[in-house]
C-alpha cells in the first residue's frame, strides 16, 4: 500500500527526537550491529507492553526507478505479498490476523518498508517471513495483470479523485526540474499501465538484498536475543550485488518564479502553496536543517506562530495558514508556505500577508525569546511521539535508510539547542527568495462546485 505520508516520516522522525532536547527523559538504550551479509540491525528495547514492531527498510524508492518505469517500486511492494515457495501467498496475513497482529507496507521517494506489530513470541516467525521473501519471491505471470489493476485503481482513487493531489503532483513536477523527486511515487498513469513482470523482477533482483536494507526491531525484546534470531533468519540470506552510490540527477540553478494553477469544480475554497527546494538534513550545512525546522515553527507551526497570530487572529484574513519543512529526504527537500482565505477575504490578500511576514522576519530577524519559545513548542508538540513504539522504529529506520547513523539521532538534541536567531534569519534570507519560488493555486471553477 502506498502511503502519501512516507516522505514526512523521515522529517517526523527527526522532529520527534526534539522531545529529548529539554525534557529529562532518557533516550532508549539502542543496539546497532551489522550481519556478515551486510544487513544493518537496530534494536530499540521498549518493555512497557508485550508487543514488538518489526520493520525492514529497503534503501530503494521511486526516485531510484529506471526512466519510463514510474511506479515500479510501489508495484513491487504490492507484488511482495504474492508469496514464496516456502510461504505461499496469504500465509503471512493469515498468521498475523490469527494472533491479532498488524502488517502493512509503504513506498516513498527514497525507501520501501515492510512492517508487522505482533506479540514478542512471534518475532522469529515474522523474521522468517521477511527473510524468505527478501530473495525468494515467486511471481507467476497470472498475478501481474490483476495487481496492476489494483495500483491503477489506487491512483484513480488517491490522485485522480483529489484536486489537491493532482495539484501536488504538478507542483512537484515544476519544483524539481531535473531530480526524480518530480515524478509521483505511485507513477504516471500511462507508464503504470505498461509495467510488466520482467520490470518487477529486474527491480527486485537488483535492489532487494540484505546489504541494501535496515532491520529495525522495537519493543519488548532483548538485543542479544534479537541478534540471535536475526542471524538465524536474515543471516542465511545471500548478500546481493554491491550497489553503486545513490547519485541521482542534480537540480540546475533556479532563475525564475513559476506558477501552477488548477481550477476544479470540486474545490470549494481556494488555496495556495509556495515552495522552494532546500537542503535536507543529509545535505545541509551544519545547523541549516535545524534552523529551517525552527523557521517553519516560528512562521507557521501552530497557533502561536507568526502566521496564525497575525493573519488568522489579528486580521482575520485567513482561515488556515502554515509553513512546513521536509528535511527527511535523501536528496534535496523543500520548504512550503500555504494558506486559504476566510469569508469574503481573497486569496491574494492571504498571499500578500504571508509574504509580509516572511519579509519582516528576513529584515528584522527573530529574538532569542521568540526562538526559545519556538523550541519549547516544538518539543512539547512532539513530546509524546516517542511513546508509540512504531514511532521509535520509524525514527531509526528512516534516518538510517536515508544515509544517517544512530549517532545522528543521539546528537539531535544538542543540535536543536544550538540554533541561534542569526541562523534562522540567515536560512530565511538564503532560501525563501520569491524570485525562484514555485506557487500552486487551487481554485474553484468559475461555475462553482458541481
Amino acid at each position: 500500500m502506498l502511503t502519501r505520508t512516507a516522505l514526512s516520516l523521515a522529517l517526523g522522525a527527526l522532529m520527534s527526537l526534539s522531545a529529548w532536547a529539554q525534557e529529562a527523559v532518557p533516550a532508549p538504550e539502542v543496539a546497532n550491529f551489522t550481519l556478515d551479509n551486510g544487513l544493518e540491525v537496530v534494536v530499540i528495547p521498549d518493555r512497557r507492553a508485550p508487543i514488538v514492531t518489526h520493520m525492514v527498510w529497503y534503501k530503494i524508492g521511486s526516485a531510484d526507478e529506471p526512466a519510463g518505469k514510474s511506479g515500479i517500486a510501489h508495484f513491487l511492494e504490492h507484488l511482495m505479498f504474492k508469496g514464496t515457495e516456502k510461504h505461499p501467498a496469504g500465509e503471512m496475513d493469515s498468521v498475523i490476523a490469527e494472533i491479532g497482529g498488524y502488517t502493512n507496507a509503504f513506498t516513498s521517494k527514497d525507501v520501501t518498508v515492510y512492517h508487522q506489530t505482533v506479540p514478542p513470541d512471534y518475532l522469529d516467525e515474522m523474521m522468517d517471513f521477511e527473510a524468505d521473501r527478501m530473495r525468494g519471491l515467486v511471481l507467476p505471470e497470472e498475478v501481474i495483470a490483476a495487481e496492476r489493476d489494483v495500483i491503477l485503481e489506487e491512483r484513480n482513487q488517491r490522485i485522480e479523485g483529489s484536486p489537491q493531489a493532482l495539484l501536488g503532483e504538478e507542483t512537484a513536477a515544476t519544483l524539481y526540474q531535473n531530480h526524480p523527486y518530480r515524478i509521483p511515487t505511485i507513477g504516471w498513469m500511462h507508464e503504470m499501465e505498461q509495467l510488466s513482470r520482467e520490470d518487477a523482477l529486474d527491480f527486485y533482483h537488483r535492489f532487494y538484498a540484505p546489504n541494501n536494507a535496515v532491520l529495525v526491531v522495537a519493543g519488548d525484546v532483548e538485543p542479544e536475543a534479537v541478534r540471535k534470531l536475526a542471524e538465524e533468519t536474515y543471516g542465511k540470506v545471500e548478500r546481493g550485488p554491491d550497489l553503486p552510490p545513490r547519485v541521482r540527477p542534480a537540480e540546475p540553478r533556479y532563475d525564475t518564479a513559476r506558477t501552477v494553477t488548477l481550477s476544479d469544480p470540486r474545490v470549494g475554497v481556494p488555496s495556495f502553496s509556495t515552495a522552494w527546494v532546500t537542503p535536507s538534513y543529509r545535505m545541509a550545512e551544519p545547523g541549516e536543517a535545524e534552523a529551517l525546522d525552527l523557521l517553519a515553527e516560528i512562521l507557521g507551526g501552530g497557533s502561536r506562530s507568526r502566521f496564525y497570530q497575525e493573519i488568522v487572529v489579528k486580521t482575520g484574513i485567513a482561515s488556515g495558514v502554515g509553513a512546513s519543512y521536509d528535511g527527511g529526504a535523501y536528496d534535496p527537500g523543500s520548504f512550503t508556505l500555504y494558506g486559504m482565505p476566510q469569508g469574503e477575504r481573497t486569496l491574494e490578500e492571504v498571499q500578500e500577508a504571508v509574504s509580509r511576514e516572511v519579509t519582516r522576519l528576513i529584515e528584522d530577524g527573530v529574538t532569542a525569546e521568540e526562538l526559545d519559545a519556538a523550541k519549547m513548542r516544538f518539543v512539547r508538540g512532539l513530546i509524546f511521539a516517542r511513546d508509540e513504539q512504531s514511532n521509535m522504529a520509524n525514527i531509526y529506520g528512516s534516518r538510517l535508510a536515508n544515509g544517517g547513523t544512530v549517532a545522528d539521532i543521539s546528537e539531535w538534541p544538542d543540535r536543536i539547542r544550538a540554533v541561534t536567531p542569526e541562523q534562522v534569519q540567515a536560512v530565511a534570507a538564503k532560501y525563501l527568495d520569491p524570485k525562484i519560488a514555485v506557487t500552486g493555486y487551487l481554485l474553484p471553477s468559475e461555475n462553482g462546485a458541481q
